[in-house]
């Protein structure tokens, strides 16, 4: 029987047939289309979307503490465009510890529902969340410290004797970094809690402090901000002179990259890290890879760059440091030893106007501190305390705290640079601060100082002290005895927060320095948090050679214009002299070199 050809078929037959094969083709159009929707849909969430939190942070140029940068700032060009990877990546780890994929951020009035929603997607959620458990007393204030290798810290204080050149820093790391206990021979101090403590101690003082801070965990998912413990101040101390830049530099870069290659690290790319070094900035803000220039280039590494580091004075042009006071005497071990004191300072009578303790600075045309000493030596009502090398009062921890305990006014111009550990010695003493430029006290404490400077303090312009030949006598005496009595008191008031309590122990109430300035770090990460979150900046426009006026805004301005103090920060054109980042560097050489000298 011959087989039927396919076109010898009967008409039912063929009928049939295309039942079947329009079925067949209908099943097979919708499994194509399935897979083109499949497709599409993974196009759009796991290509288009590929960008994660860091790549947002980038876009926005969100600084450390919230701020944006403007599209001309040179930070942006310095990270790795995004999706690129960066040097030292992190392999893959938990799914917890990485970072999302970028989400459509909710438009403007959406509700709380729909934000949330938005909030899911970003791995700092978890950490947000504990601000709402009103029955967690560490609620968004938790701490992560990372387990640095020793080198980074321990292995320097092993190695004390190399930390500065002229001074053995051993006596001083005693005490928990608090220095070898003061005597009480004259009665100038408590009977307890005052050590000789050094100026640039505050990297071992606030990693102690750390130590015994109440609201530590090893979960850094619920962390409100990761605390970095490197001695940045000790390791550049010992290589400042006679080093090359390599060996300045190789401790911050093995940081840097031990950090990057941490899963902590990827949450922000280092935003919600933080460090401290008890120095000023300019040591670790070399400009050149020139063997001559100074310092190290630690905060203009990338990585650093996200992160905020505590400095006994920040700089007035860059967003990634902020200043913290330099450490006193006092290291109270108690709330009552604090109130004894403050009101043995409300008590004292002060038979001098005003007092300077201090060396001339001839080398430096612009420094006013010459005028000063000569109006304190031909005025009845001013105190000098001259400092210079060798033997001297001013090495004297006594004889400089009696000259301001018998002082109303304690004058407090620029030394090496912006700022002097006498300030708040002063302060300390219930002396009310005369300051002769902003960046002394008023653009760098911002976290532990109030915005009002005249509560607390009279500002002198420089240049009626260089140009007018002020005089600072007849100044102070028009101040209405109510109005010193009132400024002192906010002197006085203003102690707790100025000094860092003892790190072996824990003020019970007040809040001391290392409180102020972590409170401070925690609420810039989470504003920068919920601002990702919410799809917003901090600021506008923001500028980052602007960054001193940022901090004096108002509650609710989001951009600075013009300001009475920009002369003061004004850096000079090409070829011409004045204040900059290289004369500062400059500076930073003279205070190394002065620091002997008690104030410096």
């Amino acid at each position: 029987m011959r087989r039927s050809s396919p076109l010898s078929l009967s008409p039912i037959s063929m009928e049939k047939g295309s039942h079947k094969t329009q079925s067949s083709r209908i099943c097979y159009l919708a499994t194509l289309s399935a897979i083109f929707w499949a497709l599409l849909l993974y196009f759009h969430f796991a290509v288009l979307t590929s960008n994660n939190v860091e790549d947002k942070l980038v876009k926005l140029g969100q600084f450390a503490d919230g701020r944006v940068e403007s599209t001309q700032d040179t930070w942006i060009s310095d990270l790795p465009p995004p999706g690129e990877v960066q040097p030292k990546q992190a392999p893959e780890t938990d799914v917890s510890l990485r970072l999302p994929r970028k989400v459509d951020f909710p438009e403007k009035n959406k509700s709380e529902e729909e934000v949330a929603a938005v909030a899911e997607h970003f791995p700092f959620t978890r950490a947000l969340r504990t601000l709402d458990n009103k029955s967690d007393p560490c609620g968004g204030r938790y701490i992560y410290v990372h387990d640095l290798p020793a080198k980074f810290n321990e292995d320097m204080l092993r190695d004390c004797k190399k930390l500065s050149l002229w001074t053995n820093m051993c006596k001083f790391m005693s005490n928990a970094g608090l220095g070898p206990p003061l005597e009480n021979a004259e009665g100038v101090f408590s009977d307890e809690g005052w050590y000789a403590t050094n100026q640039f101690a505050v990297d071992v003082i606030f990693s102690n402090r750390m130590k015994q801070y109440e609201c530590l965990t090893q979960d850094s998912s619920i962390a409100a901000a990761i605390f970095v413990p490197f001695y940045a101040g000790f390791d550049i101390a010992r290589y400042l002179w006679g080093y090359n830049i390599s060996t300045r530099d190789a401790a911050s870069l093995e940081l840097v990259d031990w950090l990057m290659e941490r899963p902590e690290w990827k949450i922000m790319q280092g935003r919600d890290h933080f460090l401290v070094a008890g120095r000023i900035t300019w040591d670790f803000r070399r400009l050149s890879e020139e063997e001559s220039d100074w310092g190290n280039k630690l905060l203009f590494l990338p990585a650093a760059r996200n992160m905020s580091m505590l400095v006994v004075e920040s700089s007035p042009w860059n967003a990634n440091d902020f200043g913290i006071p330099y450490p006193t005497y006092f290291h109270p071990e108690k709330d009552s030893d604090v109130f004894v004191w403050q009101e043995r300072m409300r008590r004292l009578e002060r038979k001098w106007l005003f007092s300077f303790a201090g060396a001339p600075r001839p080398n430096n045309p612009k420094s006013i501190r010459g005028q000063i000493i000569d109006q304190c030596k031909r005025s009845d009502v001013g105190k000098l305390l001259e400092c210079d090398f060798g033997e001297s009062k001013c090495h004297s921890p006594s004889s400089i705290m009696q000259m301001f305990q018998s002082s109303l006014f304690c004058l407090q111009p620029q030394g090496d640079s912006f700022t002097r550990r006498s300030a708040f010695d002063s302060m300390l003493a219930g002396c009310i601060p005369v300051f002769f430029h902003p960046g002394s006290a008023y653009t760098q404490y911002t976290w532990h100082l109030p915005k009002d400077y005249t509560k607390y303090s009279v500002f002198i312009p420089e240049g009626d002290i260089r140009k007018k030949n002020v005089s600072i006598e007849e100044r102070l005496r028009q101040i209405s005895p109510e109005q010193v009595k009132a400024m002192r008191e906010e002197v006085i008031n203003l102690i707790p927060r100025l000094i860092y309590a003892d790190p072996r122990s824990k003020l019970e109430t007040l809040k001391d320095a290392f409180d102020v300035a972590v409170q401070a770090v925690i609420n810039k990460v989470t504003r920068l948090r919920k601002n990702l979150i919410d799809g917003r900046t901090e600021y506008d426009n923001f500028i980052e050679e602007n960054s001193w006026k940022y901090d004096l805004l108002e509650e609710g301005q989001r951009e600075v214009g013009w300001h009475e103090w920009d002369p003061f920060f004004s850096k000079p054109k090409e070829g011409e002299g004045g204040d900059s980042v290289s004369s500062s560097a400059e500076a930073a050489k003279n205070s190394w070199k002065n620091e002997q000298r008690h104030l410096g």
